[in-house]
């Protein structure tokens, strides 16, 4: 016997419960790919530029790739600026067509003068006519209406997603020296502890309740773009560039100028999702630069949590096998690094004065049980500079390169930084870095040091390169043992 046919009710009936069935799933669904709180523009619920511009990016409840802002008949989205100090910009949505750099907005008068945020990117070399060389015009970065960008862009935007770094400097800084503009030198202090040490911390500048162990609600770095720097010329001399960015973010995608090149000759319009854009010319502009010749200081007008450098500090020591807590607390036993430079042939102690300075530290890991490390950076691997470093409660060294790894340092009230100049010259590279992690800095002149707020002014004073720098090793000693013991503290 066939059986029986299912009458109009039962067919009504399944079908309203499948399409139930389907909105319960579709509604999971949605929740967990779409609605996810984002901590970096409000509290509420909130789903990509993207996502937002196309109305749906799903498909059944799914998402589906899409590489492309559409807009259609509705007015282009503007460029919003998150955060802003001269050198150092955050843009939700900020457009590029044919290598011109266009921020759309019907209200121009808000958006802060692209003089602050963009250049030419040319070599930086001193005076008013260079200066003027460098500020950038239409050719370079424009500032249009939501009108003038549908004219130009059309109905739509391919999208860069995700959280960008854009570096518009040139290759005189990323790590190539040096103001004579040659390729024969990489630095791993200009990448690591002058252009990172900025893009983060302006980044950073989203969440200013970065906690203790680094730990943040920012989506991690998706790609970092160089318009005037080439895929051969990032890494350094003493291949830290690479162990830095590839722990810190190990999916990022690097982008250089032959990319750029591809980008401006397609003539298609391209739109950033988010972009920490940073450009070293700029940031010559403040105050911050003016003092400290530092880019990075630009970008501490913005503020910050205490603990902003943990995220990446924490991501690099753990990198290296360590625990994050390495380093920490005041009555684990003091790690004394001295980085030597008597083997590099540039920028040493007398002599006579190295051996008296090791003579005196070894005395305090004699008397008092301190861990005391003579080293030449040269000869260790990157690996074990980052683990020392992290281990290191007082780093001291001569004006140098070695003294980059302070910033793998842990900050506590002992952390402290010795640096040793020929008397008379000064440079605020590492004292300023020192400082900005929240640790304390002391320059040495022979038989006499200094510390903030009384600091000399710089000076590349002759001697200053030389191999004939004066130190007294006991002073040295002294301090250190002062520092360890924390009577200024209890003096205070």
């Amino acid at each position: 016997m066939a059986p029986a046919t299912p009458t109009r009710r039962e067919v009504l009936f399944v079908a309203i419960l499948f399409l139930f069935l389907r909105f319960l799933t579709y509604k999971s669904d949605a929740s967990r790919v779409v609605n996810v709180p984002n901590p970096l523009t409000s509290s509420t619920p909130s789903t990509s530029s993207a996502a937002s511009a196309n109305n749906s990016a799903h498909h059944h409840g799914y998402p589906y790739l899409d590489a492309h802002l559409t807009w259609g008949p509705s007015p282009v989205p503007q460029t919003r600026v998150l955060s802003h100090a001269p050198g150092w910009t955050i843009f939700d949505r900020l457009y590029i067509l044919k290598g011109v750099v266009y921020i759309v907005s019907d209200e121009p008068s808000k958006v802060p003068n692209v003089t602050h945020m963009y250049s030419k990117g040319l070599f930086i070399e001193n005076g008013a006519e260079a200066v003027a060389s460098r500020l950038p015009t239409d050719e370079d970065i424009r500032v249009i209406s939501t009108k003038q960008a549908k004219a130009l862009f059309g109905t739509g935007a391919h999208l860069l997603d995700g959280v960008n770094y854009f570096i518009n400097d040139p290759y005189q800084f990323h790590p190539l020296n040096s103001l004579h503009g040659t390729r024969s030198v990489t630095h791993y202090y200009h990448w690591s502890a002058e252009l990172w040490f900025g893009l983060w911390h302006t980044y950073a500048s989203l969440d200013l309740r970065i906690p203790d162990d680094g730990k943040t609600f920012l989506p991690p770095i998706r790609r970092i773009m160089f318009n005037h720097l080439d895929a051969y010329h990032w890494r350094d001399y003493a291949s830290m560039n690479e162990w830095v960015i590839r722990a810190g973010f190990p999916s990022l995608v690097m982008e250089f100028k032959d990319d750029w090149r591809d980008r401006a000759e397609m003539g298609r319009p391209f739109v950033f999702d988010r972009v920490v854009l940073a450009d070293r010319s700029a940031s010559m502009l403040t105050y911050n630069f003016a003092r400290f010749q530092r880019s990075a200081s630009a970008s501490f007008g913005m503020p910050g949590s205490a603990h902003w450098w943990m995220t990446m500090r924490n991501s690099v020591i753990q990198f290296t096998g360590l625990d994050i807590s390495v380093g920490s607390g005041t009555m684990s036993t003091p790690v004394i690094t001295y980085i030597s430079r008597q083997e590099w042939g540039r920028r040493m102690l007398i002599k006579e004065d190295h051996e008296k300075l090791v003579e005196e530290l070894y005395k305090l890991r004699d008397q008092y049980g301190f861990e005391v490390n003579v080293v030449a950076a040269e000869k260790m691997s990157r690996l074990e500079q980052i683990e020392l470093a992290a281990r290191t409660t007082i780093m001291m060294g001569v004006h140098g390169n070695g003294l980059t790894s302070l910033i793998w340092m842990k900050p506590t009230p002992r952390s402290t930084v010795m640096e040793f100049f020929f008397p008379g010259g000064f440079a605020f590279d590492y004292e300023y870095t020192t400082r900005a992690l929240g640790m304390r800095h002391y320059g040495f002149w022979g038989n006499q040091y200094f510390t903030s707020p009384g600091l000399p002014e710089p000076k590349y004073v002759e001697g200053f390169q030389g191999n004939s720098i004066p130190l007294d090793g006991a002073l040295v000693a002294r301090l250190c043992f002062e520092r360890l013991s924390l009577t200024g503290e209890v003096d205070d």
